[in-house]
């Protein structure tokens, strides 16, 4: 996990210096932006598929999954699907974006806030999930849907493509750095799993 937050970390800053301050999309943007509208469009399925990183939607699922936990007495599991969308999005909106100060529609786009959360959430699920098939089709789940987002927020021009690859790094930095330390000084934040660990081995 370590060495995921650190190449996240390595392309959320990267990119972000590349971009920074900027008011228009790059010419790699407008590719990738004209090849997902010709294929997704603008219409109902782009609104469609933004809809599960709306706060309305990520929000209560990032509830539920830290209420499961602490339905199951895993209060490390609690604290992390808690904790990690939270922070991710919090750096993300009061740090990094004034940070880079990159501009789409007057807004700062950099990275995208939307990626982050769904990422996030489904970051934390997957690594909440039992090892094995519950894992792998978590892992399926979250990156069709947070693929989904991300392209929607190109083709309803609200984030450029690389916002989005921003805030897929990003969120990948943020999760695997909470589970780290949640495993690190587990012993400060509550009794110990069953498990032992934040997700089910």
């Amino acid at each position: 996990m370590l060495v995921v937050a650190v190449v996240g970390a390595l392309i959320t800053t990267l990119i972000g210096l590349r971009y920074a301050g900027e008011r228009e999309a790059s010419a790699v943007d407008t590719v990738i932006e004209d090849v997902l509208v010709g294929a997704v469009g603008s219409g109902d399925l782009a609104w469609l598929l933004v809809m599960p990183s709306e706060p309305q939607v990520v929000l209560p699922l990032a509830a539920l999954l830290a209420t499961v936990c602490l339905v199951q007495r895993r209060w490390r599991g609690a604290a992390f699907a808690a904790a990690a969308p939270l922070l991710a999005v919090a750096l993300n909106t009061w740090v990094l974006k004034p940070a880079f100060g990159r501009l789409a529609e007057g807004h700062l786009a950099y990275p995208s806030g939307h990626t982050v959360s769904i990422v996030a959430v489904s970051a934390v699920l997957v690594l909440l999930a039992r090892p094995g098939v519950a894992r792998w089709v978590a892992a399926v789940v979250g990156a069709a849907v947070s693929l989904g987002v991300g392209v929607a927020l190109v083709t309803l021009d609200f984030h450029y493509p690389t916002d989005v690859l921003g805030g897929i790094a990003f969120a990948l930095t943020v999760v695997p750095l909470v589970a780290l330390a949640l495993r690190r000084f587990g012993s400060e934040v509550g009794t110990r799993d069953s498990e032992g660990a934040i997700h089910a081995d």
